[in-house]
């Protein structure tokens, strides 16, 4: 800095003006040394001048930002506004910097390009991005090429969406924060008024005593009142810790009836450890969740028992050394909101029928906790389930758990199970299993979805499980999270059709249609009847301990088991003694070839002998999911008996990622008008038989022990449904005889011995001809 040169702290014009003047000296030192001098000497007097005005004359206030900034300043940012890179100081720029502003501003504005997407694409990006809010390249690069797109556009449009939505949800939660805010003001208000007419309980005057016209007694209890409402803050942060709400909410939990022989404390810890670490396994990723298996394109997600080790020291217990440990996670969007999601899960009745297929009976022993006013954060339930394949080969798992809800920070919802196990006085645990922290986490999604993350984590002993199904057991597929994800879906999808309005369910094929589903009503009741009928099937398949099975030593591969059932007084069954057969086996052709040709309306006959050969007509056809194979269909059989050409049979097929089905039922012509009308469908008599159709758990094609596929037959994993074989279930119910107290006679047991034997060689002869593309299966 040249000697004598000084700068004013205060003074920023002047400040300003030296820079600007540094500047062009610095910008002009090439063309002429003697100008940069006299410029310099210049700027040196003009700052000795200024500093003198300012020391007499103190500077006055701006008025305005832009006097404050001086003029200097708004030349800088004209000059910045204009593009050009020259910077003025305190002398003339010279005429190249006017020629380059004047070139400048005979230049056209240039136009943004807007590009509008079509109807179709934004169809197609709104549905992507419903299951993938956050692509990579590779599918931001497919996408960009089906809808004829850049992928920069397709980068763009999903950041603008991510965006959207959380403005949306910020919007929504700001509304949300502004209603509370005025419903405390309001109670704020009423608090208040309630204070200045308050009158006192003795003489009715107006309260204003001050302490120093208090007794003694009455002083002291005031100091001590204050302090016990201190001690009970503490307590309830204390509380709120461990069960995430107040104290005097949680306070209230009595363990009595069949949660008397459990300790109050130890149960809240299980519950709160429980609910730690469901959220941390679904969350965590790698190393913790390893890839394992890949089924239809999908990768199944595994415990590292390592890690898991390392990163759980305590957990919630010990692993037992005699069971199998189980662990599996899967994330699905559905279409249902989180507030009913959780009230079905919350409600054991809801529960088991949204997950009949899985749950075969539930129920709830105890209430510990019903959470916070009008929601469920904090409710804590003792229950008791068990839970099901659909085949009498696969011993049920039976469990009592604490189930625990709680809304976390985040907004997010969690729903864990844990067993309760070892808590009892005695210590003594189950020997079948044990539920190891399990449930969901869910999270609002925009337009009434929720994103649901299942984790299931269970010990189990499978030493009773046939060969046949112990592979499909042990890959986790049986009673793992994929299962209960994909059940989940499915149902969600099934309720959302049922609620649908205007939506039109009428014969597939031409002819005269009787009780056609011409009401939103009638298609109600329909589609409830067919629920009781999936619910009814589900849970006269299994191998439940309330039933007991009798094998019968059947001539083929191939064991029958049978049992007996007394219907009395029961409206959705007929009166009488009804017989439950049912069969399971392995066919070498994959699960969704089996499917598709037995819910084939034109190879009916090929394998259904009631229908004595004669056509299936299909009178109404209501679809309840995305995929085309999940439908409910109202069927007559047409044959040469005249006299059942009035058979009607309700049939359902339901298929998803773990397996499909094919449940039918004989109904009544009146019965079934009433429920085409609206009518109250409790009261139809059903007896269900079908197939339940799931992978045999290889993966690769292989047979289970004692089988082989045919060496001359097709491939099995060409067609639908990826490779490997399917283990098919057949099941019938027959009433017997319509008296309750009769016996059971031998003829009848032999009757329907035959008829399931009959309908599995049918099936068995299709695959064998090559109809539903798969090779022959002989035992080895």
């Amino acid at each position: 800095m040249p000697g004598g040169l000084m700068i004013p702290g205060r003074n920023m014009p002047t400040a300003a003006a030296m820079i600007g003047g540094l500047a062009s000296y610095a910008a002009s030192l090439g063309q002429n040394m003697m100008d940069g001098h006299h410029q310099l000497a210049m700027m040196q007097q003009q700052q000795h001048q200024n500093h003198g005005q300012q020391q007499q004359h103190p500077p006055q206030a701006a008025t305005s930002e832009s006097d404050a900034r001086g003029p200097r300043h708004d030349e800088l940012m004209m000059e910045s506004k204009s593009g050009s890179d020259n910077m003025e100081g305190g002398a003339g720029s010279g005429s190249g910097g006017e020629e380059l502003q004047e070139d400048l501003s005979l230049q056209p504005a240039r136009k943004k390009r807007y590009h509008r997407h079509t109807q179709h694409q934004i169809q197609e990006l709104e549905a992507f991005f419903k299951e993938y809010p956050h692509p990579d390249d590779k599918q931001r690069k497919e996408l960009s090429r089906e809808l004829g797109l850049e992928p920069l556009q397709v980068k763009f449009w999903f950041q603008n969406k991510r965006t959207q939505m959380k403005t949306q949800q910020e919007r929504h939660e700001n509304m949300q924060l502004r209603a509370e805010n005025e419903k405390l003001r309001a109670e704020n208000a009423r608090y208040k008024d309630a204070l200045a007419n308050a009158s006192c309980p003795n003489c009715g005057g107006p309260a204003t005593a001050v302490i120093g016209e208090m007794s003694f007694d009455e002083h002291h209890l005031r100091i001590e009142n204050a302090r016990l409402r201190d001690e009970v803050d503490r307590i309830s942060t204390i509380a709120a810790k461990y069960v995430g709400k107040p104290a005097d909410m949680f306070g209230g939990l009595h363990l009595h009836g069949a949660a008397a022989g459990f300790d109050k404390g130890l149960v809240v810890e299980l519950a709160v450890a429980a609910m730690e670490e469901l959220v941390r396994m679904a969350q965590l990723g790698e190393p913790l969740w390893i890839p394992a298996l890949v089924v239809d394109g999908a990768t199944i997600e595994t415990l590292n028992e390592e890690e898991y080790a390392r990163g759980f020291p305590s957990g919630v217990g010990p692993k037992l050394p005699e069971l199998r440990s189980e662990a599996s996670r899967e994330t699905v969007v559905v279409i249902m909101n989180h507030v009913n999601l959780i009230e079905m899960l919350m409600d054991v009745n809801q529960w088991s029928t949204l997950f009949s297929s899985i749950v075969s009976r539930a129920a709830t022993l105890e209430v510990l906790s019903t959470g916070v006013a009008g929601n469920y954060n904090g409710a804590l339930q003792l229950m008791t389930a068990e839970f099901q394949m659909p085949s009498p080969l696969v011993p049920t798992r039976e469990s009592q758990f604490l189930r625990y809800c709680k809304q976390h920070t985040d907004g997010s919802w969690a729903v864990v199970d844990v067993s309760v196990e070892g808590l009892r006085a005695s210590g003594q645990a189950g020997a079948r299993g044990r539920r190891r922290p399990s449930g969901c986490l869910i999270q609002e999604m925009p337009n009434g979805y929720s994103r649901v993350t299942w984790v299931e984590h269970v010990e189990a002993d499978d030493m009773m499980v046939h060969d046949l199904y112990r592979p499909l057991v042990c890959s986790g597929l049986a009673f793992g999270a994929r299962r209960w994800a994909a059940a989940l879906e499915r149902q969600c999808e099934r309720l959302a059709s049922a609620m649908a309005s205007g939506v039109p369910a009428g014969p597939s094929s031409g002819g005269d249609a009787v009780g056609v589903v011409t009401s939103v009503e009638g298609r109600r009741s329909m589609l409830r009847l067919a629920e009781r009928m999936v619910t009814s099937f589900c849970g006269g398949v299994t191998a439940s301990t309330t039933h007991q099975w009798t094998k019968l030593s059947g001539s083929g591969a191939e064991d029958v088991r049978v049992m007996t059932r007394k219907s009395v007084d029961d409206p959705g069954r007929p009166p009488g003694i009804i017989l439950n057969a049912a069969t399971s086996f392995w066919l070498p052709v994959p699960p969704a070839r089996v499917f598709g040709f037995l819910r084939d309306d034109a190879t009916r006959s090929e394998w259904d002998i009631l229908s004595n050969g004669g056509d299936v007509q299909e009178m109404a056809h209501i679809a309840n999911g995305r995929d085309h194979g999940n439908a409910v269909s109202l069927l007559r059989v047409n044959n040469a008996n005249s006299n059942q050409s009035n058979m009607l049979i309700l049939q359902e097929c339901c298929t998803d990622a773990t397996g499909s089905y094919v449940i039918y039922a004989p109904v009544d012509v009146v019965a079934m008008n009433v429920v085409l009308n609206g009518g109250d469908p409790d009261y139809v008599a059903l007896l269900p038989s079908g197939f339940a159709i799931l992978p045999d758990g290889s993966g690769a094609g292989g047979a289970p022990p004692g089988f082989a596929v045919l060496p001359d037959g097709p491939g099995a994993g060409g067609g639908g449904g990826g490779g490997g074989g399917s283990l098919l279930t057949v099941a019938f119910q027959i009433l017997v005889d319509s008296v309750p107290t009769a016996k059971l006679s031998l003829g009848s047991v032999a009757t329907v011995n035959s008829l399931i034997a009959c309908t599995v060689e049918r099936i068995k002869a299709a695959v064998a001809a090559d109809n539903i593309g798969g090779g022959g299966a002989v035992p080895q």
